[in-house]
């Protein structure tokens, strides 16, 4: 099963996600963290909030931080870990990365971002566990004035749609209500 959680900053989706996680998967759950620390660098705020992040979820949980290539490192600390359920927090990192840590934006950013999805899915499939996966949603708000700025809202919801299609479980959260959609 594949369970899909969107919601903007600070709506609460992470707190459903670990929720859900923790009720479905107790202390079999692998913790994939997008979030890389150099992206934190000297920001004491941002490494405030890593670590209020993982001080929420249970220590029990073994966390990997994966980069632009997620596929080949899950599967591996699948196999190590060997876990019910894979709490992935969150997508919106993971395309941010493969759309913004490169040299250059790629020439067609939505196509990198299903690229990426695709690439999570197949991974996904491959595992034969259940999936909870994090994301933000960024377009309820104006069109960003810079183009890069525009380039990562469109290519997130693209990928965002597309993750919603195969998943079985949708849920919108705002002000931390969950809304189920699919």
């Amino acid at each position: 099963m594949l369970t899909f959680i969107l919601g903007g900053a600070r709506s609460g989706k992470s707190a459903l996600a670990q929720r859900m996680a923790h009720e479905r998967g107790g202390d079999s759950v692998l913790y994939v963290a997008t979030y890389r620390q150099p992206m934190t660098g000297d920001d004491p705020e941002m490494q405030h909030r890593v670590a209020k992040h993982r001080a929420d979820r249970p220590q029990t949980w073994p966390t990997i931080v994966v980069g632009d290539d997620a596929s080949a490192n899950l599967l591996t600390a699948i196999a190590a870990h060997q876990p019910h359920l894979v709490l992935l927090d969150c997508l919106s990192m993971l395309v941010s990365g493969a759309l913004f840590m490169g040299e250059a934006l790629p020439p067609d950013p939505e196509t990198e971002s299903v690229r990426v999805i695709q690439a999570l899915l197949h991974t996904y499939q491959q595992s034969h566990c259940e999936w909870v996966i994090v994301s933000n949603e960024v377009g309820l708000s104006l069109v960003p004035e810079h183009p890069a700025s525009r380039a990562y809202r469109d290519a997130l919801g693209r990928a965002n749609q597309v993750l919603a299609q195969a998943a079985d479980a949708v849920y919108f959260v705002i002000a931390g209500l969950p809304q189920r959609l699919k």
